[in-house]
C-alpha cells in the first residue's frame, strides 16, 4: 500500500511540473518584448532582432505567447521559479 502511495505521489509530482518550459518562455518572451517596445521598435522588428535569435520561434508563435502572458494559468508558481533560473544571453 506504501509503495502505491509513493508512486502516486511521484506521478503527481510530476504532473504539476509539465509544462514549465512553456511558462518560461511566454515570461521570457514577454520579458524581452516589453524592454525593447518602450524603443520604439515594431513588433516584427522585436521578433527579429531579439527573439528569434534565442527561440528560434515563429512571428506567430511570438504573437501567441505576447497573448499567452496575460493568462493566469501561465504564470510561474514561486517554487518553479527557483528551480529554473536560466539567465538569457545578453
Amino acid at each position: 500500500m506504501a509503495q502505491f502511495f509513493i508512486a502516486e505521489m511521484v506521478i503527481f509530482a510530476v504532473m504539476k511540473r509539465r509544462g514549465v518550459s512553456y511558462q518560461k518562455r511566454v515570461a521570457d518572451v514577454n520579458r524581452i518584448y516589453d524592454t525593447h517596445v518602450k524603443e520604439g521598435l515594431s513588433n516584427r522588428e522585436i521578433w527579429r532582432r531579439y527573439v528569434y535569435p534565442i527561440w528560434g520561434i515563429s512571428e506567430r508563435t511570438f504573437y501567441n505567447l505576447l497573448k499567452a502572458e496575460s493568462d493566469p494559468k501561465n504564470e510561474l508558481p514561486e517554487p518553479v521559479q527557483l528551480l529554473i533560473q536560466w539567465e538569457l544571453p545578453s
